[in-house]
């Protein structure tokens, strides 16, 4: 509720012009970057958030220009570092909520030990990790995401490297949300987008995003409109797994791989398909769904897991709280001038 701009405990209610900035937004004409862009700016005020309370800090790449189109705090860091400064901006003040903006090649490529260990401490951090299969700044080499065999202009023979999947990574470092949605879904991304700014602890998006001048329509075979109900999968929590433009094609478990059925076929009923539990402590389940992958499955996307643990700051500080207590507040000179010291002439 909200009264001549004001909400009804006194704080100003913000719109999403309120998280746009001056700046032009320079991204290439038809980029999937701005369909994230604009649901991120859409999502801020429904927050409830103070502004000077939003801190989005980027590496490098087309997605790290994100801070200067927010009109909140942030940092354009260095590249593949953006998990590190985070780090430090959340322990340094808890009560900010951080956001990550990097791509397939910032954050899994130079960045890999950021990522990994920023989500194995479940640092309280906002990932969202725009997937474009391929380097849009530095114009079109492949990147880590890049299919096996994708010719471009730093593989004209096609690459042999095997890509890594960024969801198997998150769940292998314990990530504690793990959500997975489209830049041409925006209702979709919206949702997702809320559900990882309500979760305290370490989360990830993977957003597939377009880059259309250098790898365009790397999803169009199953997320273009006329196939994706076919080709594409929502997880919904406590629901069975269910697709399909007849809502008749389903997934169930064979031992621990995942098997396409038809409901009402040899038997199969709604009862023998796998339902999906996002908040299963083991990420066992979660990590057989995000290897699903077209053409052999249809590709799902939604909340693959959301569990609570206690976060990486809040022990930090229960730790200096512990030892404020017993030993007192301590002094910096005093450590310094303590033990063996020398006096160099």
């Amino acid at each position: 509720m909200s009264e001549n701009g004001h909400t009804t405990n006194g704080a100003v209610k913000l719109t999403r012009k309120d998280f746009q900035t001056d700046q032009e937004v320079r991204w290439c004409p038809g980029c999937g970057d701005y369909s994230i862009l604009a649901q991120v700016q859409k999502v801020m005020p429904e927050l409830g958030i103070p502004k000077e309370k939003i801190v989005f800090i980027s590496g490098i790449g087309c997605s790290s220009r994100f801070p200067y189109y927010m009109n909140t705090y942030g940092f354009h860091t260095i590249h593949g570092r953006a998990p590190a400064f985070a780090t430090g901006v959340k322990v340094a003040n808890p009560d900010l909520q951080v956001w990550v903006i990097t791509g397939d090649g910032d954050a899994l490529s130079i960045g890999g030990n950021h990522f990994m260990h920023a989500l194995r401490r479940n640092v309280d951090l906002k990932i969202i990790l725009f997937n474009n299969r391929i380097y849009g700044l530095t114009k079109g080499q492949y990147s880590p995401t890049s299919e096996l065999g994708k010719r471009n202009k730093s593989a004209p023979m096609g690459t042999i490297d095997y890509p890594i999947n960024p969801l198997s990574l998150a769940f292998a470092a314990e990530a504690t949300f793990v959500g997975r949605s489209m830049d041409v879904d925006p209702k979709h991304l919206a949702t997702m987008i809320e559900r990882l700014a309500a979760h305290k602890g370490s989360g990830f998006l993977e957003v597939y995003q377009n880059c259309n001048i250098f790898n365009d329509g790397t999803f169009k075979n199953f997320n273009e409109r006329e196939v994706k109900e076919d080709r594409m999968i929502q997880l919904e929590h406590g629901k069975p797994l269910i697709f399909g433009k007849n809502k008749n094609k389903g997934i169930r478990l064979n031992g621990v791989t995942p098997e396409i059925v038809t409901v009402g076929e040899n038997g199969v009923t709604v009862d023998d398909l796998l339902v999906h539990n996002e908040n299963a402590r083991e990420p066992n389940l979660p990590y057989i769904l995000g290897r699903m992958q077209f053409p052999e499955y249809p590709v799902p996307v939604g909340v693959f897991r959301a569990i609570e643990r206690p976060t990486y700051e809040q022990m930090l500080v229960g730790q200096i709280s512990t030892a404020v207590e017993t030993k007192g507040a301590g002094s910096l000179e005093k450590l310094i001038n303590s033990g063996e010291t020398w006096v160099i002439n």
